[in-house]
Parts: C-alpha cells; structure tokens; sequence
C-alpha cells in the first residue's frame, strides 16, 4: 500500500501534538515545515515528525494532505502561497485556526482544480506554547470542528476523519460563521475577561500588597487561561475584533445591571441572580448532554504533606479505577487542601468514594 505524505504547517503546541497522534495511522509519512529552525532540529531528535522542511513551497508538492497549524495570519499567507505554487497531485488542505471566517475566505480564493479546502479547528490547547508541550493526549474528548467548503465532498471529509481519528476527539461540523459566533462566546471571550480579572488584582495590589499571597483556587482556576499564549491571543483578538468589541458592549451592558443589582436590590434578586447562573452552568455537564466535558467528580481532603497525593491515587489503582483528571482546588502550607478526582462514569466515583471513606479520607460528592 502507498504510503500517503501529510505535511504539518506549523510545529508549535498544536502541530506537534497532531504530528504525535497522526504517527499512529498506518502508511502515513509526516513532514513538518516551520520557519523555526530549532522547532525542527527538536521534531526530528524526538521522532515527532519523519522528514522537515524550512521551505513550505518545497515541502507542500510533496504532501496528500497538509495540515496548517500556524496562527491565523500566518495560516491566511500559507493559503495565499498555494496559488502559486505548482502541485502535481491533489491536495487536501486543512487547518487549525480558532477564528475561521478569515481563513475561509482565502480559501475561497484558490484557484486549483488539485486543492479542497476543509476549514479545522481543534478546541483543545495548553497554557504552554511551542513543540516542546506537544502532547499526544492535547485533544482526548476535546471537540474537533470541521467546516467543508463547496468544493469538498463526504468522501475527503471522511478521509481527514480518519487522519485525525487517533486525537479521540469528537467531530462537529458547523459553518464558519456559527463557529466563530460561539467560540467568541465560550472560548475567546472569557480569556479576554480573565485577562482583564488579573490586571484588576494587579492595580489594586499596590494598595493591597498581600493580594498575591491571598489569591486562592477561585481566583486561580477562574484567570487560568489568562497564562495562555499573548501573541496567540493578540492574533485572535485582532481577527476577530468585531466580535470582541459586540461581546464586550454586551458584557458591560450586564455589568451595569449587576452593579445596579448589588446596589439598590434586595437580597432575594441577588440570589435569583446567582441561581439563574448556577442552574445554566449546571446545565452544561456533559452527563446532561451538554457542551462542556465533564466528569463524574469526587472532592477529597488531603493534608499538606510529601506523598499524600501519591496515596490517594495509590489506593484506587490498586482496585483498578481510572481517574481521568486530578486537580488541586486549594491547599496552604501546613493544612488540608481539596482534591477533585474525575471519573469517567459513576460506578467509578462511587466505588472511590467508598475506598476512600474506609481508609478514613473526608470525601464529598456533590449531586
């Protein structure tokens, strides 16, 4: 059987961890291009890839599929390359980009009967950058969007399915614009509110100097993504600027009636409020056929101390349970922190519980 060329555009965090997954289909042969000369030497000495170009002209006449997983400008501009460049060979095209109209439209300008065009991207990422985070696990579960163009047909689209099949992801196919729409909602936005939450903490600790030692899980978990990638985010942010600036008119909107709220509402509006948000973010669990992932959790206390989360782990590997992720919610020198164990079904996490529980842990799940 003949081997088919995939070329990665881009050897970064999302790249090399596609490189990582896409090893694992049989008959491929993966080349990587990125302007980055050290990304490459690193791909090759770690295996990630199996041949590496510097010239992306060069190494695209090469490949059956090529996937291009740099920035949304950069990815626009290998777009644009296309059209001058000459192909012997069908092309199918792809990318990664979290802002899709842009990219779309420049693939709606190529003008080669060889190339389709499939717009890509992955909802999955790090708050580390460049190939040396590059996991192959980055999109387990995480939900893959496919946007076909006209040109394209079920036959290519089933095709990248199945390149990409080792991820674990989970396909949607939306249009452009409906993508970009939501993921400014529920992925765009919320770094741009994260960011803002940190700047807020950071101009009143000079009259709080203590803030940073104060700033506890809540404020962690909640301004996380705000350690993200900035030249990554300033990119998105500027391609999709108009939905940004919509987004924050309506979040100002809201943050007028909230102050309004706490100043001249009683306590039972303070209360609905709080409700109606908790209810709608309750609603989102996955176990409820909603969008956001989720597990079936378990909270347990742990005193600050060497090995205690070895321990916890230790006692449900011996009875063979899979904890799907661990997450230290809060923990002070000296004093009980509280881990959150997920689990991948409900047998898992009570069958925890009970382990737990006879081994004397403090342990809560939450219904």
């Amino acid at each position: 059987m003949v081997k088919e060329t995939v070329l990665i555009a881009g050897l970064g965090l999302i790249g090399g961890s596609l490189a990582l997954n896409i090893k694992e289909v049989e008959n491929v042969h993966i080349i990587g291009y990125d302007a980055n000369r050290s990304s490459l030497d690193y791909c090759i000495m770690n295996g990630i890839v199996d041949e590496v170009y510097d010239d992306f002209a060069e190494a695209v006449k090469l490949a059956d599929i090529c996937i291009l997983a740099a920035p949304v400008s950069i990815t626009v501009d290998l777009i644009h390359q296309l059209n001058h460049i000459t192909l012997d060979k069908e092309l199918l095209v792809t990318d990664v980009g979290s802002v899709k109209s842009l990219i779309m439209e420049a693939a709606e300008q190529l003008t080669s009967d060889l190339v389709t065009f499939i717009g890509g991207h992955p909802m999955a990422g790090s708050h580390k950058k460049g190939i040396q985070a590059a996991r192959a696990h980055l999109f387990e579960n995480a939900i893959y969007v496919l946007s076909p163009t006209e040109k394209s047909n079920e036959e290519q689209l089933d095709k990248l399915k199945a390149l990409l099949s080792p991820t674990k992801c989970k396909f949607l196919i939306l249009d452009p614009e409906e993508h970009d729409e939501m993921t400014s909602v529920i992925s765009h936005f919320p770094h741009l509110i994260a960011s803002s939450l940190v700047h807020q903490a950071r101009n009143w600790q000079i009259k709080h100097p203590y803030i940073p030692k104060l700033a506890a899980g809540g404020f962690r978990d909640i301004t996380r993504i705000a350690s993200s990638n900035p030249v990554m985010w300033r990119d998105i942010f500027f391609q999709n600027k108009e939905k940004m600036s919509r987004l924050l008119a309506d979040w100002i909107e809201e943050m007028q009636q909230l102050k309004e709220l706490i100043d001249t509402g009683e306590k039972q509006q303070i209360e609905t409020y709080l409700e109606q948000s908790r209810d709608y973010r309750d609603g989102l669990d996955s176990k409820k056929k909603g969008a956001i992932l989720s597990y079936y959790d378990l909270y347990v206390d742990i005193f600050d101390q060497p090995g205690a989360l070895l321990k916890v782990a230790g006692l449900l590997a011996e009875h063979d349970i899979s904890i799907n992720n661990i997450e230290i919610l809060e923990i002070r020198e000296g004093i009980t922190g509280v881990l959150r164990l997920s689990f991948q079904n409900k047998n898992d996490q009570q069958l925890s519980n009970a382990i737990l529980k006879k081994h004397k842990y403090e342990t809560l799940i939450e219904e």
